[in-house]
């Protein structure tokens, strides 16, 4: 019998690959893993724990002025840029702290390094340090997207970047449409600065419900967000520090900063994927895997963004957990994809959980759409108009919930209990014999009588 010197190797310490190697290593196997950048990945990092401290800031301004609808006055507020960068790189280094040491109690052997597949068993670290393993997991995340052909790209700042801007600049400019670019241009806008979006499409947040969608858009260009769409730059220019950008449509954008945002693809570059004879999928390259994570090669899986299935770091915690119980836990595991409960972090916040009006439509639903659009009961005093959007899309001859969708304050954290019902196969019947809790902008979801279409 061959001789390992690891039973699991893991490239990537992020979400996805810290919870692989843990679990795998509370099975009994002995594990390593190696990260190039810093321990934690993408989430902890540079993406949703950092951007959620931002938004969290970019709230305050506006918190402040709701403030005095209801007999406070506040004056003399200020807000400092490096502050915030201070204390938030503070707790990210916490963060990446915690991810280490927990790694270490479970008794993974940590390389910080760069690694790449030199086999189906083999693995080589930037040192030159050559190791086998008996199985290899690939998690190392995904990466921005940057059309290398538009002319003056050097002249842009990515999600990578913009969490170190040495100061908080007066114009953005963000290109995108998804996530990641409305979630920045809603942090930007509330800290204060001049924003303008850029989106190719016709409309926002391509792949959500479309009521939430143009909410959304309405909610932010009522607070001073300017929103272009279908158009995208043709060139970009640097005058002296002004950034220049110039669109399809003959604009000509001027700002102190312009982030792309326009989409992200799997990091497998350089990862030897290709000597290794793992098989890759689409233009952006991600490892093809089966519904057990398992790549072409049988000794070699792949779990998180890298494998550009749903990039959610709570679904990559969740493949990577099912990964170890089915290869090292004797308990073969898959991770059921459907009905995932997500957020965009935006001002207002979206939460969403199953099927949009369209998607269930062209599944060949015949369809109940339930919706209600209110102010929340704080901005009556507040003297804010803002509308918070709650919408139900029930199958209408089973009246199971297919899909619910919400833009409004705290949105996430209602979506999280409502995605248990969705994932129950709950009726409409049920939302409707659940007592309201009053008073709450969530007793809409069980309140909801009258059919809108």
């Amino acid at each position: 019998m061959t001789s390992f010197d690891y039973d699991l190797f893991t490239i990537g310490i992020g979400s996805g690959g810290t919870r692989a190697s843990r679990i795998a290593a509370g099975h009994g196997a002995k594990v390593a893993a190696a990260e190039a950048y810093r321990i934690g990945g993408t989430c902890v990092i540079r993406g949703c724990v950092p951007k959620k401290l931002m938004v969290y800031a970019s709230h305050f301004a506006s918190d402040f002025a709701d403030a005095e609808g209801f007999g406070w006055t506040v004056k003399g507020a200020t807000f400092d840029w490096h502050t915030l960068i201070a204390n938030k790189d503070r707790e990210i280094a916490r963060l990446s702290g915690a991810y280490r040491k927990g790694l270490e109690t479970a008794g993974v052997a940590i390389f910080e390094e760069r690694a790449t597949i030199t086999g189906p068993n083999n693995v080589r670290l930037s040192s030159g340090q050559e190791i086998t393993a008996r199985t290899i997991l690939i998690a190392t995340g995904g990466k921005p997207w940057l059309p290398d052909d538009l002319p003056g790209i050097e002249h842009t700042i990515t999600s990578n970047e913009v969490f170190h801007l040495p100061k908080l600049p007066k114009r953005v400019i963000v290109a995108g449409g998804g996530y990641i670019a409305l979630e920045f241009a809603c942090i930007f806008r509330g800290l204060g600065a001049e924003v303008t979006l850029v989106y190719r499409g016709d409309q926002i947040l391509r792949g959500f419900d479309g009521d939430v969608r143009a909410h959304l858009r309405r909610e932010m260009e009522a607070k001073g967000i300017r929103v272009i769409t279908n158009a995208v730059f043709t060139g970009l220019e640097d005058k002296g520090g002004e950034k220049v950008a110039y669109t399809t449509n003959g604009l000509e954008l001027r700002a102190d900063c312009i982030l792309m945002a326009v989409g992200r693809v799997a990091d497998t570059d350089g990862l030897g994927l290709e000597r290794a004879g793992v098989e890759t999928v689409g233009e952006g390259r991600a490892v093809k895997v089966d519904h057990f994570s398992r790549s072409s090669v049988p000794s070699i899986y792949a779990v998180g963004d890298v494998t550009n299935r749903i990039n959610l770091t709570p679904v990559a915690i969740r493949e990577g957990h099912a990964f170890a119980d089915t290869v090292f836990g004797g308990k073969p595991t898959s991770c059921d994809h459907s009905d995932v409960p997500t957020a965009v972090f935006t001002t207002p916040e979206i939460g969403t959980v199953g099927l949009s009006e369209e998607m269930a439509r062209k599944g060949g639903h015949s369809l109940a759409i339930y919706k209600s659009v209110f102010r929340p009961m704080k901005h009556t005093l507040s003297g804010r108009e803002t509308r918070t959007l709650m919408k139900l899309v029930v199958d209408a001859q089973s009246d199971r919930v297919l899909g619910c969708h919400i833009v409004g304050a705290d949105a996430a954290e209602m979506i999280q209990c409502v995605g248990i019902a969705i994932k129950m196969k709950a009726t409409k019947a049920d939302f409707d014999a659940t007592m309201a809790l009053h008073p709450s902008a969530a007793e809409e979801l069980v309140t909801m009588r009258t059919r809108s279409a």
